[in-house]
């Protein structure tokens, strides 16, 4: 069964839904130049839009922290089949996982206000990460169909160790990506099988 579809509030009346594309896009990069503490104001100057349109769209900041949470994991979900129908499964889901940590870079900030204010298990963190597992699992499994990853790997192995990688304080892109490659080399099968245990 599929997961439950992302929780947006994005309006289908085609004005409306402008506005809120404009509204999400604006505070998307707003946030990225000068963290989430930026003025709706300025959100709403650089979308172009009056403030009162922010507000009938998102009636305080957590509301729009939410949408352009929603907007950045549709689009690492949208990655993850962009890959897999480009690529080969290892290499979608190298590509994946790449695409992973560094939007988990960018958007450590963003995702910390966000379970502050909602809590780590709430419902809308479990849709989200429930749409984000589907996504992954696909790539998972069809590398494992091919040979290319252990067969014993769960994505919430994998899943882990990229977040670590995320959430660890100051790390560098290069850094980041210099560990990542460390573990897609742990995904892959031992030539030789394991090791004897020693003393």
């Amino acid at each position: 069964m599929a997961p439950t579809p992302l929780p947006t509030t994005r309006p289908t009346r085609a004005d409306a839904a402008r506005n809120y594309d404009l509204l999400v896009t604006a505070a998307r990069q707003t946030f990225a130049e000068h963290g989430t503490d930026t003025s709706l104001e300025e959100i709403a100057r650089r979308a172009g839009v009056g403030i009162g349109t922010l507000y009938r769209r998102f009636p305080n900041r957590t509301a729009l922290l939410e949408a352009v949470y929603v907007d950045e994991i549709q689009s690492v979900c949208d990655r993850a089949y962009d890959f897999d129908r480009e690529l080969p499964p290892f290499e979608a889901l190298a590509a994946w996982l790449r695409s992973f940590v560094g939007y988990g870079l960018s958007k450590k900030t963003l995702a910390v206000e966000l379970m502050e204010a909602l809590g780590k298990d709430s419902a809308f963190f479990k849709t989200c990460k429930a749409n984000v597992v589907e996504a992954g699992q696909l790539l998972l499994d069809k590398a494992k169909a091919t040979g290319e990853v252990r067969a014993e790997l769960k994505l919430e192995d994998v899943m882990r160790l990229v977040g670590g990688i995320n959430m660890a304080r100051d790390t560098e892109p290069e850094q980041a990506m210099r560990l990542l490659d460390i573990v897609l080399c742990g995904l892959r099968p031992a030539a030789s099988g394991p090791r004897p245990a020693t003393d």
